[in-house]
């Protein structure tokens, strides 16, 4: 993608996205993610039904009658974009690509962050990873992020902007980030082989590797964050590095698929090229069993995600390519909004 094309995605991105945060989603991100933790705020006398557990001993003893510690949430959140830019992403067979759906589903949370003054980060991932964008606040932060995930899904950095519309705090945070990338902080680069390094050694986009990308993660973020996994998770033996993750933040796995992974059409003889591997099948479509074979076996593998990711307490999304990202994470909000009532 180039430049030009890349800044007009965005800002039609930033105009769709935008309405929907203001009419749809208004409310339901603030509900349902909690603070990453309490912080003490004041004491008051005692009041029958107090958990008694919350009682300030001291205080107590001074004044000669019980007084409880009050807490508040302490309310801004961390929210971490995961986002796979491997070349399986760029399959989009309905007008719009998986990295496209991607890009819309990380500017919907950004900018719902951002009306939330919560922070923002974004890593892009593959065989290794790409970038990543250390979290901070703001709608300019916000639209950057949309950008990268276009951009680098198209095959490396993104093109240059056209001379004279450079934006200088965009180019002083993306020098910021790369005298990052070349020189990590000390007591990380035992994190290395797989994550900076690999992608400064321009690993192939053609692999995906979330385990990497989940011990990554855990290496750069040092307090609790909520980190949406966006993928397709074309990748084996990924579901312990979520499990270890999750324990420490709350990891929301999301999966993007294109219909027609899910379902082939009759179009005869075709040739089929995997994104991942690059191997090549001549493969007979007119054949009702092979339909078949193929809408049964994706159908399992959707339904494993989610029986594993269930059995990990780690919340699923299924994001389909070529409709609206809108719906399933506004049901997936409902759906944390009815369990913390519980």
């Amino acid at each position: 993608m180039l430049a030009r094309e890349v800044l007009q995605r965005v800002r039609e991105i930033q105009i769709h996205t935008g309405r929907q945060v203001a009419d749809v989603l208004a409310g339901q991100y603030v509900s349902v993610f909690k603070g990453r933790g309490i912080e003490f705020d004041e004491v008051r006398p005692y009041i029958p039904g107090d958990d008694v557990r919350t009682i300030d001993w001291n205080v107590t003893a001074r004044a000669g009658r019980p007084y409880v510690k009050r807490y508040v949430e302490e309310r801004q959140l961390t929210l971490m974009l995961m986002a796979d830019v491997s070349a399986s992403q760029d399959f989009g067979s309905a007008g719009r690509s998986k990295r496209e759906a991607t890009a819309e589903l990380c500017a919907l949370l950004a900018f719902s962050a951002t009306n939330n003054d919560d922070k923002v980060g974004l890593t892009l991932f593959h065989g290794g990873i790409e970038q990543h964008i250390p979290a901070r606040k703001g709608q300019r932060h916000s639209l950057r992020v949309v950008r990268e995930v276009l951009a680098h899904g198209a095959g490396g950095a993104p093109d240059r902007p056209p001379r004279g519309r450079i934006d200088p705090r965009a180019a002083r945070d993306a020098r910021r980030d790369r005298k990052r990338a070349a020189s990590p902080p000390r007591g990380r680069r035992r994190w290395l082989p797989f994550g900076r390094r690999r992608a400064w050694w321009r690993t192939g986009r053609q692999a995906t590797d979330i385990a990497g990308a989940m011990q990554f993660l855990m290496s750069v973020t040092t307090r609790k964050a909520v980190c949406f996994v966006v993928s397709d998770f074309l990748d084996e033996d990924f579901l312990p590095a979520m499990q270890n993750a999750n324990r420490k933040h709350d990891v929301i796995a999301v999966l993007v698929t294109d219909p027609r992974e899910l379902q082939m059409p009759n179009v005869g003889l075709v040739s089929l090229a995997d994104a991942e591997t690059g191997r090549i099948a001549r493969v007979d479509t007119s054949s009702p069993s092979f339909r078949h074979q193929l809408a049964q076996a994706a159908a399992n593998r959707i339904e494993r995600l989610k029986r594993d990711f269930q059995s990990s307490k780690i919340d699923f999304i299924h994001i389909d390519a070529s409709g609206s990202v809108v719906d399933p994470l506004v049901k997936f909000f409902r759906m944390r909004q009815r369990r913390l009532r519980r």
